[in-house]
Order: C-alpha cells, then structure tokens, then sequence
C-alpha cells in the first residue's frame, strides 16, 4: 500500500513539475516582450524566424526528440500561429463575448461529458478495470443527476475521471511515439497520437450519428454540434502560439509534449 503512495505520489510530482515548468516559460516569454516595450535592446524573433530554425539534415544535435520532420513541422507551427491568431480566437472571443459564463460551464461539461465515451472505450481496451467501472459510473451520474453534464456532480462524489485516448492504448501495448509531428489546428502530437486521433475521432462520430439518427435536419445538428465542440475546446485551452517570445518555443513545446506523453501512458 506505501509503494502504491509512492508512485503516485511520484507521478503527481512530475507532472505538476511539467506544468510549473511550462507556466514559468510563458511567464517569462510575457516578461521579455513588457521588457522589450521599454528596452531597445532586446530581441523578440518573430514567428516567421524562429519557424525558419529547423536543423539541417548534415547537422548533428544533441536534441531529446526524434523529429525527423522538423522543417515541416516548424511550418505547420506557424501555420497554426497564423490560423489561430488570425482566425480560431476570433471565433472564440465572439463565442465568449455573446455566451454568458454560466452557460460556458454548462456546454463545456457537455461536452466533457459527451467526451467519457472516449475514456470509457479506451480504459476497456487497456484492461483497466477500475478506470473503466468510475468511467461508466460517471457518465451515468453526470447524465442523470448532472442533466446531461451540464454538471460535474461525479467529481463531487469522489469520482474522479480517468482520462485515456487511443494513443495511450497503443502506447499501454508498446506501440512506441514515433516521429514527433505537428498537426494543423491541433498541434504538437506523433506519428501515434495522430493514429491515435482518428481513431478516437472514429469512435466519436459514430457515437453522435447514433444520438442523432432519429433527428429532423440531422446533418444540420451533427454540424452544429462538431463546430461549437471546436470552439468549447479551444476556449478552454490557455496556450496561445509564440506566447513566449522566444526563438525556442517549438523546442520547448515539443519536448514538454513528449515529456507528457510518457507520464499519460505509463501511469
């Protein structure tokens, strides 16, 4: 029972570490561009720059991450900056400006609740038995007495959730990350995770095709559902592209996502 603390404790302690560690980046990437307002000679590298330092293939570096894909991937990063900044949290902020908070909660926790499929299914196939039985647990209490999860009453009864994806089931069979690789819109994931994605994306669309089989103008509402899940969850994610500052954001992002990738399929 002491070891089982342990390694809990253990796995706490890294990834609040990792978190720590990614909020003092941001912080001081903020802190060098108030600086920068005041101080002519500091250098704030501009997306473009910091997309064009990808590693030459002749090039040997002393780097945590096999990311064979660098040069494209820097690209996609930039794509996405461009996407986000210019497009997505547009979008977004109109979405919160019209919403009232109260009702963001709520279709946040719709969603998270909708999105209990995902873990339930992947907890299942990992052969995790307690993982699978609160998953189930929870999704009946919070589509019950928690109206469809507008709210978390699970949490409340100490029933935590138990977050899996397809790239941690195939991570939990040994199924390596592969390349590093980033997505457009989504971002930094791996030859896996990105397996991984359609998969869960699979499993999610089949799963909302039946909820609405029986609906007038169906299309309309699977539609509408998929556009404000998109803007729900990027409302709920803080990262903002090249937030930082510095030239050194891709690496840092990249190797904090690996880092964290390993601690979801171990634990």
């Amino acid at each position: 029972m002491k070891t089982d603390n342990l390694k809990i404790l253990r796995k706490v302690s890294v990834r609040l570490l990792l978190i720590i560690t990614l909020a003092m980046f941001l912080a001081t990437g903020c802190a060098s561009r108030q600086a920068a307002r005041h101080d002519p000679g500091v250098t704030i590298y501009a997306p473009e720059k910091s997309a064009k330092m990808c590693l030459k293939n002749d090039t040997d570096y002393a780097i945590d991450a096999y990311d064979p894909w660098e040069c494209f991937n820097r690209d996609v990063y930039l794509f996405n900056y461009y996407f986000d900044t210019y497009f997505y949290l547009p979008v977004v902020h109109a979405y919160e400006w019209i919403m009232p908070d109260f009702l963001e909660d709520r279709v946040s926790g719709i969603f998270k609740n909708f999105g209990e499929l995902g873990n339930l299914t992947n907890n299942l196939l990992q052969g995790k038995a307690e993982g699978t039985a609160v998953t189930t647990f929870r999704v009946l209490m919070n589509s019950t007495l928690g109206l469809g999860g507008m709210f978390d009453v699970a949490t409340g009864a100490g029933l935590p959730a138990y977050k899996e994806d397809f790239g941690q089931t195939l991570g939990h069979y040994g199924v390596g990350p592969g390349p590093y690789l980033v997505l457009p819109v989504f971002g930094p994931s791996s030859l896996r995770d990105a397996g991984g994605l359609v998969v869960d994306g699979g499993v999610r669309t089949l799963a909302l095709d039946g909820a609405t089989r029986n609906l007038n103008h169906k299309e309309t509402v699977r539609t509408t559902v998929n556009v404000t899940e998109a803007i729900d969850k990027r409302h709920r994610t803080p990262f903002r592209y090249y937030q930082s500052g510095s030239p050194f954001e891709y690496d840092h992002v990249r190797k904090l996502y690996l880092e964290y990738r390993k601690i979801e399929v171990a634990k």
